[in-house]
């Protein structure tokens, strides 16, 4: 697709042909350091979308897949729950899955566009601006199914509206992403606007597992289903107004200087996995995504399936998980700035493998000595600093590629990059969903499912170190400087 031809509609957001338009980023105009207000009023545009995307990967396996416990409580079964393909995948986890790895491939073209716009607002906001309300309507939307009870069509309805989720996000996120880059004009500022943002984007998915403890306010007066679909609907609001702060507060033109890319989107994609350092990441978070997606769609089951305890317990679980890896925040920055990020983040992995190790015991005769309560306590204190530093180190660690490509080649993919990173995550969210709600129909009564999801977890993370223990991150370093 070429520059000629490509764009979005009619609303500011296009590659149009007139590369010189008023208020683009030119070439030697000073543009300013993002100031701390405005990291903030960035972030919590990544907030409103971690609540979205927590909405989606902690409840909907839950609400489509549920267990005894959840159905005896009132939970309606909407799809059919028989196994569909060799006798291993599931309705929801083939929905999800495809869903999932079809929209990756939508991620590069929607890099392309935002690499390539010359829209006079800049490369990357106008995107936010136009897709924010169409990601909230669809969260909600994949919740309600147009049949009260078990159907083919309400199957068919969730496919479409899994895959207007995973477009509409990829619209919001990918440009959001490579802001990263192009808001923090060094390493240090890049970091501390990935520390911002991951703070934000832990609070958003803490806010998304409260979800139980809200509808459960609304059961008595609505039902079950419909007091999940009226806190869903509250939530987006909620993250609706969040994704519109970073349009409103945030002149893109002042504060990033950047031109439009020339190359098409397959040269691109091309030239941005030639990247050597790139491909060894962006491997190892193909199977990290694999595995920390399948703990957490796991998580409320281990709850309710292996500790038997109610299923609010996950928000306090999830809260305590998330007010400690908070506190990890600011040594984790710090200590990147010291050593770098590779060796931090070389320990997450090894603490992740750990506690989904940890996680496949919950319940079990290994743990007896243990109250329920203050097993799920250990794991969520376990998983919080690896949480600090996997929410902050890799957007940070692209950002860093990114530049350093940037400056050898000459061309700003940034929205490429991270396009490329969100290909892996959905890759890896896809397998996931495709693993857990397959391994999760084995020994329903007794929960051996969930722990073989757990122990899956585990090795898949550990390989994931592996993997990323190759990653050369001097190299890297050593182009920034020159």
């Amino acid at each position: 697709m070429n520059r000629s031809t490509s764009g979005i509609g009619t609303s500011g957001i296009g590659t149009g042909t007139d590369e010189s338009q008023p208020g683009e980023s030119q070439p030697g105009r000073a543009v300013r350091d993002l100031p701390t207000g405005k990291v903030w009023a960035f972030a919590t545009g990544q907030f409103g979308w971690a609540l979205l995307s927590g909405i989606i990967s902690n409840w909907l396996v839950y609400f489509y897949q549920p267990d005894q416990e959840t159905i005896a409580q009132g939970q309606t079964v909407f799809v059919p729950q028989g196994l569909v393909v060799l006798g291993v995948v599931t309705v929801v986890g083939g929905i999800t899955a495809f869903a999932r790895f079809f929209d990756a491939f939508v991620d590069p073209a929607v890099a392309s566009l935002s690499d390539r716009s010359t829209a006079k607002a800049g490369r990357r906001i106008p995107f936010l601006k136009f897709s924010a309300l169409p990601l909230a309507a669809i969260t909600v939307l994949v919740f309600w199914s147009p049949i009260d009870g078990t159907s083919w069509v309400n199957a068919a309805v969730l496919f479409v509206t899994v895959i207007g989720y995973y477009i509409a996000l990829t619209f919001y996120c990918t440009p959001y992403n490579a802001l990263i880059a192009e808001l923090g004009h060094d390493s240090k500022q890049q970091l501390n606007i990935s520390t911002a943002i991951s703070f934000t984007w832990v609070v958003g998915t803490a806010v998304a597992y409260v979800a139980p403890v809200v509808w459960g306010g609304f059961v008595p007066a609505l039902g079950r289903v419909n007091a999940i679909r009226v806190t869903f609907t509250i939530m987006a609001a909620v993250a609706l107004a969040c994704m519109l702060v970073p349009v409103i507060a945030i002149d893109e033109r002042t504060y990033v200087k950047s031109q439009p890319t020339s190359e098409s989107t397959v040269e691109s994609l091309k030239q941005t996995f030639r990247d050597g350092e790139f491909r060894k990441f962006v491997c190892s978070d193909v199977v990290y995504w694999v595995a920390v997606t399948t703990f957490q769609t796991g998580l409320p089951f281990f709850v309710t399936s292996l500790l038997k305890l109610p299923e609010a317990t996950t928000t306090v679980y999830f809260v305590l998980m998330t007010g400690v890896s908070v506190l990890f925040y600011v040594p984790v920055n710090l200590l990147a700035g010291r050593v770098g990020k590779k060796r931090p983040l070389l320990v997450a992995f090894v603490i992740f493998t750990c506690a989904f190790a940890y996680a496949a015991a919950l319940g079990s005769g290994a743990l007896a000595a243990i109250p329920a309560m203050a097993q799920g306590v250990i794991l969520a204190i376990a998983a919080a600093v690896p949480m600090a530093a996997f929410g902050i180190l890799p957007q940070a660690i692209v950002a860093n590629i990114a530049d350093a490509s940037s400056r050898t080649t000459g061309q700003d993919r940034q929205g490429m990059f991270y396009a490329a990173r969100t290909f892996a995550m959905k890759m890896g969210q896809s397998v996931a969903m495709l693993l857990f709600t397959g391994v999760s129909t084995i020994g329903v009564s007794s929960g051996a499912g969930y722990r073989i999801a757990a122990i899956c977890a585990a090795v898949l993370c550990g390989i994931g170190g592996v993997v990323f223990a190759l990653y050369d991150e001097r190299k890297v370093v050593r182009t920034l400087q020159n």
